[in-house]
């Protein structure tokens, strides 16, 4: 039996020690970067949520955006929320936000205009985010649920325009439980 060539068991363990490297740092990535989604058919029932008390009666149309900043799914539609806001602020309809509690992170920019929102009640309740919260002038839900269906959002396949443009034109809108299938991720912790 020939031994071993030094330099041979040298560049053997080497790139041993290189390819564990990455197979460390490629799980380090998804366990830090990469959170579950739901892709699948998901229900949206907003019979529990309510304006906060300062925001509740008649007023302007109010749409609330629900986030997790950690939710990849938020890149689809945080282009298209900049884009209601540009449309729709204009005419009147205002702008808020509220974040997963517990969540840390920031709306990207272009997303200004939204007034962050220490609470909703009924929101402990959400079954994923991002969802969109409408309502009417007379400080009722009007719609909630996603802002479209599938994997990406924009103004092609949003439910929203629709929506804002009704109620715009003072038409009636009853729209608070919806069925849908796309990109969300959980607002509740698993139990």
């Amino acid at each position: 039996m020939r031994a071993a060539n030094p330099k041979t068991l040298f560049t053997s363990l080497l790139l041993l020690a290189v390819v564990g490297a990455i197979v460390l740092a490629l799980r380090w990535y998804e366990t830090r970067y990469v959170r579950p989604f739901n892709s699948q058919a998901t229900v949206f029932s907003g019979e529990q949520l309510r304006l906060p008390a300062d925001l509740a009666g008649p007023g302007p149309i109010r749409l609330v955006h629900f986030w997790d900043p950690a939710c990849p799914c938020n890149a689809g539609n945080q282009q298209h929320l900049a884009e209601l806001i540009q449309r729709f602020a204009p005419q009147g309809v205002t702008f808020h936000s509220l974040q997963k509690p517990g969540s840390k992170g920031q709306l990207p920019p272009g997303l200004e205009a939204l007034q962050p929102l220490a609470e909703v009640p009924g929101a402990e309740q959400l079954p994923a985010v991002p969802a969109v919260g409408i309502w009417d002038r007379e400080g009722r839900l009007a719609y909630f649920g996603p802002y479209s269906e599938g994997a990406v959002c924009n103004s092609a396949n949003s439910f929203i325009e629709p929506i804002l443009e009704a109620l715009l034109a003072n038409r009636p809108v009853q729209a608070v439980s919806t069925l849908a299938s796309g990109c969300f991720c959980a607002w509740r912790a698993p139990s």
